[in-house]
C-alpha cells in the first residue's frame, strides 16, 4: 500500500514538472540568443551571425511564429521591397527565415512539435511537421534542438525570456 501511495505522489508530482515546463513554453515570447549548425563533415557554423536576431512567441491555445535572421541584413536601394535587386534579395533570403503555425508540447520525450503553415521558405517548410528536442528549458532560457534540418544540418537554438517594455 505504502508503494502505491509513493508511486501516486510521485506520478502526481512528476506531471506537475511536466505541466509547468509546458506552461514555460506556452507562456509568451522569447528573443534569439544563438544559432549554432553542427554540419555532417563535423564543423559548427553560426548560419546567422554571432549576433542574431529573432523572436519566437508560442501562445496558450497552440500558435506559434518565429523570425530569425542575422543581426544586419541589406536595406534595400529603391526602399521598395517589390523593387529588390538580385543581389538585395539573395542576402535577405539567406540571411533570415520566418515561419508560423501551431505547436505541441511532449513533457514525456522533452519535445516540441511544430506544424506549419507558412514559411519564408515554403518548397520545404510550409505543410511540414517538425519535431525540436528540448534540452534546456527554464522560466529564463529555452534551448533545443532541431535534429535535421532540409539541408542536413543539426540546428542548436538558444533562446532567452523576452522582455516586458
Amino acid at each position: 500500500m505504502l508503494r502505491v501511495v509513493c508511486l501516486c505522489v510521485l506520478a502526481t508530482l512528476m506531471a506537475g514538472v511536466a505541466h509547468a515546463q509546458n506552461k514555460l513554453i506556452k507562456d509568451g515570447a522569447w528573443s534569439l540568443v544563438s544559432v549554432t549548425a553542427d554540419l555532417a563533415n563535423g564543423s559548427k557554423s553560426e548560419p546567422f551571425g554571432a549576433d542574431p536576431k529573432g523572436i519566437i512567441i508560442f501562445t496558450p491555445d497552440g500558435h506559434f511564429a518565429l523570425f530569425q535572421s542575422r543581426a544586419e541584413l541589406p536595406k534595400i536601394a529603391s526602399n521598395d521591397r517589390a523593387k529588390a535587386t538580385a543581389e538585395e534579395a539573395a542576402a535577405i533570403v539567406a540571411g533570415s527565415i520566418a515561419y508560423f503555425g501551431t505547436y505541441s508540447v511532449d513533457e514525456g520525450e522533452r519535445s516540441l512539435s511544430v506544424t506549419l503553415d507558412g514559411s519564408t521558405f515554403p518548397n520545404i517548410l510550409a505543410g511540414s511537421v517538425q519535431k525540436r528536442l528540448i534540452t534546456s528549458l527554464d522560466t529564463n532560457e529555452l534551448k533545443f534542438a532541431n535534429p535535421r534540418t532540409p539541408s542536413g544540418m543539426t540546428l542548436q537554438t538558444v533562446w532567452k525570456r523576452a522582455e516586458v517594455r
